[in-house]
């Protein structure tokens, strides 16, 4: 298989870079690499970025594994819910750096980050959901919940609207944009600054500021996503998939 991701660490900081040569969609092999990446960060106790290539972030769930259906779409989806609940309880700080566009489970994992920087450019941020027909899963709407801003949420969840990169900060996505031959510069420069953070108490603090979120999370896994057949009778049938 060629190499869909990379992972370097320089010093206390580790950047893992999404690549797949279309739009790093969030296949079951992405998610697999991306939690062996998060492993290796933890392992090595470095702070985290999250980034793709230059004009794509992330284009969302592997569409081909939704017109497989069945089990593949099971483990995708818990896996990506799995995965933004890991981002946002991570126990280093994590900088998502939005490379491009970034639609749907993509704007989900940038929001997930600590600190989210977006490039500059002519990109979207956009839950589209419900645009091409999909139920939001209930996950992704208290992870919204928890990140939006009120005025947003809405629009966001239930509207599907999109975002420049700049409107994605007001909205909650981000916190601030640069330019895009800039992007590397910044989020290595906010992970070396997050590197000053007393370790225990960033984490600690974390958990507590978001445990109702993470809460939310995980009681959407278990009710929504906690088994095939839950799933079939629920969100199953919104993603017009089965068995």
């Amino acid at each position: 298989m060629a190499e869909i991701l990379r992972y370097e660490r320089s010093g206390p900081v580790a950047t893992i870079a999404m690549d797949d040569g279309k739009v790093n969609c969030l296949s079951l092999p992405m998610l697999g690499e991306l939690n062996r990446a998060l492993d290796q960060a933890q392992e090595d106790d470095a702070v985290v970025v999250i980034t793709g290539r230059e004009g794509m972030f992330c284009g969302g769930f592997d569409l081909a594994t939704f017109k497989q259906g069945g089990e593949p779409v099971y483990q995708m989806l818990k896996g990506g819910a799995e995965l933004i609940t890991r981002v946002l309880s991570f126990p280093r700080p994590v900088v998502t750096a939005c490379s491009g566009h970034a639609v749907a489970m993509g704007a989900f994992l940038t929001m997930s980050g600590d600190v989210r920087i977006g490039a500059q450019g002519a990109f979207k941020v956009v839950c589209n959901e419900v645009a091409i027909g999909l139920t939001m899963p209930r996950f992704a709407i208290e992870l919204s919940r928890s990140r939006l801003t009120p005025s947003h949420f809405n629009r966001a969840m239930i509207n599907a609207e999109t975002y420049s990169p700049e409107a994605a900060v007001d909205a909650g996505f981000l916190d601030r944009v640069v330019p895009a031959s800039d992007l590397r510069t910044a989020a290595a420069d906010a992970a070396e600054a997050l590197t000053k953070l007393d370790p225990r108490a960033h984490a600690e603090t974390k958990l507590l500021a978001r445990a109702r979120a993470l809460e939310s999370l995980r009681t959407a896994i278990a009710t929504e996503l906690g088994s095939m057949d839950v799933f079939v009778d629920t969100i199953g049938s919104a993603l017009k998939v089965g068995r």
